[in-house]
């Protein structure tokens, strides 16, 4: 019987706590305290972090600013993204992808996602480039990389930049190669949820002829001689925030192995399972921080059950669970300014992989990796268990 029920809890203890932290982050904290200056104007931890950072993912530079947003539209200024400019984006991603563009007063496209990866699908750009289009961002999803080949073949022709957004991918690799060498600028998040946290902050890993430029917009439009140069804003990160990012900086390698050697059990279990279909993972995609496992429930197998309702089920069973992100143009976000029904449609029409994974997707986050053998087995029987046992609905 399901714990929604009255049955009893596949899981009644907790998983792995996350953020995770000992005496290394405490002792961060108070050296940046003891150091007396707790803004980066001044300060080093900042500073530090950056280079380690950049050195991380073998990227020439990195600016440190005070979220994954924020890091996103100083990506895109940086750019010179003007208001009327077209920004392709996946049609699937956090909604910070799109409203980053339409803040910075630019039109986000959206472009459908590949339905294996969940990327960006280089295949949909052609149909959607205008000879307004500036930039395509290229989401890595939950960790795994979109094909920067194709992305950056089809942009660089055509003099449209791209940029990563990498705020879910820490660490990761593609053919090899870090994120920071494969062009262009990349930008993270370290919200609380992140396989590195400090509650909140960004990063951007850029070339070394933009760090100026970029640090006088992410500090108030301030030269280094504190002349103000241009209309900017205050996006700097403090010297806590970078001193416990340099910590969890230190974690990130170890945990990253744990969480690949624990997801090749739990994607074999979830699997398994009928009506289960995982996101997928491509080959060149060669480290991957699995910040979240997702699958979609198939409409053709589970058609009757709902994806929310699977959701609370698991959450009642003591499993860990998220329902996926709405498809960008199913968001009040998105609609701001745009609310032609007939464009909606059309978007939604063309888009047709991102909306069945926003409707019938399930994550499962990154801390469960973290544990043992129990907590993937946990979670494979409260999948399993969840599926076979709610009741179906018919239209």
């Amino acid at each position: 019987m399901l714990a929604m029920n009255g049955g009893p809890k596949v899981r009644e203890t907790p998983f792995p706590a996350w953020p995770q932290f000992d005496d290394t982050e405490r002792e961060a904290v108070l050296r940046a305290l003891d150091h007396g200056s707790w803004s980066r104007l001044g300060g080093v931890e900042v500073d530090a972090f950056e280079r380690e950072f950049a050195a991380y993912h073998r990227a020439p530079a990195a600016l440190a600013v005070s979220n994954g947003s924020h890091a996103l539209e100083l990506a895109l200024e940086l750019i010179g993204l003007r208001p009327g400019d077209e920004v392709l984006v996946p049609a699937y991603t956090f909604i910070a992808t799109s409203t980053a563009v339409q803040r910075r007063g630019g039109t986000p496209v959206p472009v459908d996602v590949d339905p294996v990866t969940h990327c960006l699908d280089p295949a949909q750009l052609e149909a959607a480039v205008t000879d307004r289009t500036r930039a395509v961002i290229a989401v890595h999803i939950g960790g795994q990389v979109a094909d920067m080949d194709a992305i950056t073949a089809f942009a660089e022709p055509r003099g449209v930049a791209v940029v990563q957004d990498a705020a879910q991918a820490h660490g990761a690799t593609w053919r090899g190669l870090g994120l920071g060498e494969l062009g262009g600028l990349a930008t993270f998040s370290f919200q609380k949820n992140k396989v590195m946290t400090a509650g909140e902050g960004g990063a951007l890993l850029l070339p070394k002829e933009s760090y100026d430029e970029a640090f006088m917009r992410h500090s108030c439009g301030r030269a280094p001689d504190l002349t103000l140069r241009t209309p900017s804003s205050n996006f700097r990160l403090s010297e806590f925030g970078a001193a416990i990012l340099r910590a969890q900086l230190g974690r990130l390698p170890a945990q990253t192995e744990l969480r690949e050697r624990r997801y090749e059990k739990l994607a074999v279990g979830l699997g398994s399972i009928p009506g289960v279909t995982l996101q997928g993972r491509d080959e060149r995609c060669t480290v991957h921080p699995h910040y979240m496992t997702t699958f979609v429930l198939d409409p053709e197998v589970l058609g009757g059950l709902s994806r929310d309702t699977v959701v609370l089920a698991l959450l009642m069973e003591g499993i860990s669970a998220f329902g996926t992100y709405p498809a960008v143009h199913r968001t009040d976000a998105f609609r701001t300014g745009q609310a032609d029904p007939a464009a909606l449609a059309g978007i939604a029409a063309r888009c047709p992989n991102a909306e069945l994974i926003g409707d019938r997707g399930v994550m499962i986050p990154h801390q469960v990796l973290l544990g043992g053998d129990r907590e993937i087995d946990d979670v494979v029987e409260g999948v399993a268990k969840v599926l076979a046992e709610l009741p179906r609905t018919t239209a």
